[in-house]
């Protein structure tokens, strides 16, 4: 009978994928695919706020790796993925993702300020439990998907870079969120 159990046992652990990463109870799996290509999961961490987890988020890439700079800057196809842990209104997404992509513009701010006032426009209000897809994809910009929002492309890599440095720039978001993400944790 033990044998018989063992071998149940280990038949359901070879049965289950392997998840390469788990923050607050979110699970990211080691792949993900966009366009036809498979993306690695660079790494992963947790938005906090003061002391309220916000979102957890997943940062998917062609070609992992430790460098923020190298990662926003590359042509590659990159998505974050970010589960929302708490509600959050459209403004407080907004205005967050907006401070952090203007810390991190510089002079390119005015420019890319119509593409950021349009991705502005079709980020939903978000639920615990919603998730937030920004895929961006060589030629074809930054797609942004949300079960509850409108999905939209935002054109330019030179958007794609503004946005990914909110988590990743000179100035992110959060310190141990880009740690995170950069696989450093």
């Amino acid at each position: 009978m033990k044998a018989t159990l063992s071998a149940v046992a280990l038949s359901l652990m070879l049965a289950v994928p392997a998840l390469a990463k788990e923050v607050a109870g979110v699970n990211y799996p080691d792949t993900s695919t966009v366009d036809g290509k498979a993306l690695k999961l660079n790494g992963v961490g947790l938005r906090k706020k003061f002391v309220v987890k916000v979102y957890t988020v997943g940062l998917y890439v062609e070609n992992p790796s430790k460098d923020a700079a190298e990662l926003i800057s590359s042509d590659q196809v990159k998505r974050v993925r970010m589960y929302m842990l708490r509600d959050l209104d459209k403004k407080t997404i907004t205005e967050a993702i907006s401070d952090g992509f203007k810390k991190n513009a510089g002079a390119k701010m005015a420019a890319l300020q119509p593409k950021l006032d349009s991705f502005n426009a079709a980020i939903p209000d978000l639920k615990k439990g919603d998730e937030l897809m920004l895929t961006y994809v060589p030629g074809k910009g930054t797609e942004v998907h949300s079960k509850s929002g409108q999905a939209i492309s935002v054109e330019g890599k030179d958007f794609a870079d503004g946005l990914f440095s909110v988590w990743l720039g000179k100035d992110p978001v959060d310190d141990g969120l880009k740690d995170g993400l950069l696989g450093k944790d």
